[in-house]
């Protein structure tokens, strides 16, 4: 009787390639933080860019970077909602690079609007308004729920660092804001 091997660089799984060190007795627990974080990091990414097929999009592209470095996380949920921040912040880079680019050229970007809210800045702005190092202590603080000490371990800073920068954001936020409220 012949038994097939698997591959021992990379094994797919539900049309994902995985590293061979998922496969096996970590494959529950992959499953377990995909069905138990994605729909809700899904929504947060959704909130943020304003496309639900774009956060879909990045919401899948953060499970497979999280699926390539299985083995080094420790807290998947921090690392996924860091994960997206970054992947929302280099989407809205690109946006802004091809807004430069498209108004060289003599054009504009077309931006839907309702009428409604073509004087009212939304928070969602307002934040996309800040400095990145602000902006990302933000996302993952308020809006993905991530205490102070995951920030910093996250972002590779101190955790003073993380509350100067937040607090430096709400000063920013209110000022952006003043007239809103």
């Amino acid at each position: 009787m012949t038994t097939s091997v698997m591959p021992v660089r990379d094994v797919l799984w539900e049309g994902v390639r995985m590293p061979s060190a998922v496969v096996g007795a970590d494959e529950f627990a992959v499953r377990e933080v995909y069905q138990a974080h994605y729909g809700t990091l899904a929504g947060w990414v959704t909130r943020l860019v304003g496309d639900r097929d774009l956060a879909h999009d990045i919401t899948t592209e953060a499970f497979i970077r999280l699926l390539k470095h299985w083995g080094e996380v420790s807290e998947p949920r921090a690392w996924l909602y860091t994960a997206a921040a970054n992947l929302v912040r280099d989407h809205w880079r690109k946006r802004g690079r091809e807004a430069t680019a498209y108004g060289k050229i003599g054009h504009q970007l077309e931006v839907a609007h309702a009428p409604d809210q073509a004087t009212a800045i939304t928070v969602r702005e307002a934040v996309q308004s800040l400095p990145d190092r602000l902006r990302v202590s933000v996302l993952l603080h308020y809006f993905a729920d991530l205490t102070v000490a995951q920030v910093a371990h996250h972002l590779g800073k101190s955790e003073g660092a993380v509350k100067r920068d937040l607090w430096e954001a709400r000063g920013k936020l209110a000022v952006i804001l003043e007239g809103v409220r």
